[in-house]
């Protein structure tokens, strides 16, 4: 099998994709932060049907961690990695430094203002200013027609969706589903930090969602009843200890109510050393 090709220099980056783009390619673009799952395998396959050449980037970007989270910590495995990509035949892979990405005197940041605000933003200050930053960089480095993000992320996918939207950023955004683990836990890079008594545990956001949609299915309208299930049945968990639990328009992830159309509930737990997230769009036809 062929070496998988890489790049690390901006410029060399930029004047491969002028190159395809001339040629009239259209570039698919996957940002990850590496140590690769099968979630982000599943949008490599996916950015397969929207374009002619898929480049998956791979930074793990401080701009997005607070100095007392996990950066250093990180799950790493470059090499995994290239192998995973190589057998998916991804076209390229962008692997930048971080001094290229923020040089000496950087001062320059993407704040997307309202969407940012709640959820994990309201936990995490700073955290999705950091993301829309990168993310744009690499929409300036990369030039890609299209870029995929899973929807596990929710907010930010809402965050990128409003930043490319407000900066009319040429780039197409693809929302793809959450993949799972046959028990129904979110692949996450983070899962990694769980024990196996602490990966059990984290089956309670699954647990947790299936039953507020159940109670919506069955006729419950008002947030804070549902709310308070969720919360009921994260905290017979005892490895886990709920951060937030909250019901938004899905849109612009301001609180709710009532569910009369479809609704965000996001999740976010610690079990262990693992900071979880999950979500289910409430009253929708296709949960």
């Amino acid at each position: 099998m062929a070496a998988l090709p890489s790049i690390r220099g901006i410029r060399e980056m930029q004047a491969w994709s002028d190159h395809a783009r001339r040629e009239g390619k259209r570039i698919v673009l996957v940002p990850t932060m590496g140590f690769l799952h099968e979630g982000h395998l599943s949008l490599v396959r996916e950015a397969g049907k929207h374009g002619d050449c898929r480049v998956v980037s791979i930074f793990a970007n401080p701009a997005q961690f607070a100095p007392s989270e996990d950066f250093d910590s990180y799950p790493r495995d470059l090499e995994r990695d290239v192998r995973l990509l190589t057998e998916e035949r991804v076209d390229l892979l962008f692997n930048p430094a971080a001094e290229d990405i923020y040089p000496a005197g950087y001062q320059t940041y993407v704040d997307v203002e309202e969407v940012s605000r709640p959820l994990c933003g309201a936990h995490r200050p700073g955290h999705f200013r950091g993301v829309a930053t990168v993310v744009l960089k690499l929409f300036n480095i990369v030039r890609p027609h299209v870029a995929l993000f899973g929807l596990k992320d929710y907010q930010q996918v809402r965050v990128i969706r409003r930043m490319t939207e407000d900066l009319n950023v040429d780039v197409d955004i693809i929302e793809c589903p959450t993949v799972r683990e046959p028990d129904g836990v979110a692949m996450s890079s983070r899962n990694r930090y769980l024990g196996p008594a602490e990966r059990e545990a984290a089956r309670c956001l699954q647990s947790a969602l299936g039953k507020a949609e159940a109670l919506v299915r069955g006729g419950e309208t008002a947030a804070r009843r549902i709310r308070e299930v969720v919360v009921d049945e994260i905290s017979r968990q005892p490895l886990a200890r709920l951060e937030y639990a909250d019901l938004c328009d899905p849109r612009e992830l301001h609180p709710v109510e009532e569910v009369d159309g479809p609704t965000l509930l996001a999740l976010c737990a610690w079990v262990g050393n693992a900071r979880l997230i999950d979500n289910r769009i409430l009253g929708d036809d296709e949960p």
